[in-house]
């Protein structure tokens, strides 16, 4: 998932829906990859219902064929644990593009508007979360895909937490925790987190659990974040090495 920064996230969030991104994601006919005529569960039904849906579904199962598994593991123990998440999200939209684009990322074929398809699904999700929870109050951080939760920026570093983000060099990269527990990591200047101030609201949403890992390695969640006094947004993981890194 690239990093996504939206200096007006309402207003790009309006393009996007109106015909931008949005549009550009082929309704195409073909699709899903299962008998529709069979489906039983909420997100099979949402598949079947949506032909966006439905071409990103085939995707998936296309790209599973090429998939071999980084670390060794039982690639249909993971395409399983990639289900459930899909599964999990019954009948919520954004819910099932982030655990399907979860799934091609996991996979290695990721396309492009598939990625901007699910950051402006789930942007719009958090301020929908946002709206309503008008007082900020703190909430668990998200567990499951799909899960959007509000929070305050506690701390903004760079990202070996050594200077604080706003004096730092560019090249020191950039990393903030939330009151929640949450964390979000970058390599480089975030500029979402750069613009932003602790003591900031804050939407945290859960767009990807790492599935083809090491036994016991569960590092680089990956949450869209959204400052809700600046509207500056980034999708960043949880730690500065993914599941299986140094």
């Amino acid at each position: 998932m690239r990093s996504s920064v939206r200096t007006d996230v309402l207003l790009l969030l309006a393009i996007m829906l109106a015909g931008g991104v949005l549009g550009a994601a082929p309704a195409r006919a073909d699709g899903p990859s299962f008998d529709c005529a069979k489906a039983s569960l909420p997100a099979e039904k949402a598949i079947c219902a949506d032909p966006q849906l439905s071409a990103i579904d085939l995707l998936v199962s296309k790209a599973f064929k090429g998939f071999e598994p980084a670390f060794g593991g039982d690639k249909r123990k993971i395409a399983r644990g990639l289900i459930a998440d899909r599964n999990a999200c019954k009948s919520d939209t954004a819910c099932i593009v982030s655990a399907q684009n979860n799934a091609l990322q996991t996979y290695g074929n990721a396309p492009s508007w598939v990625q901007d398809y699910n950051i402006a699904l789930i942007g719009k999700k958090a301020l929908e979360a946002a709206s309503r929870n008008p007082g900020g109050t703190d909430q668990p951080l998200p567990s499951a895909i799909g899960q959007c939760a509000s929070t305050h920026i506690k701390t903004l570093t760079a990202r070996l937490g050594d200077d604080p983000l706003e004096t730092a060099s560019p090249e020191a990269g950039s990393a903030a925790t939330f009151t929640n527990g949450g964390t979000a990591v970058s390599y480089d200047r975030e500029p979402g987190l750069a613009a932003s101030k602790v003591g900031d609201a804050a939407i945290m949403c859960l767009i990807s659990i790492p599935r083809d890992c090491p036994e016991g390695d569960d590092r680089g969640r990956l949450y869209y974040g959204i400052d809700l006094a600046i509207k500056g947004s980034w999708a960043l993981p949880d730690s500065q090495h993914l599941c299986g890194g140094a």
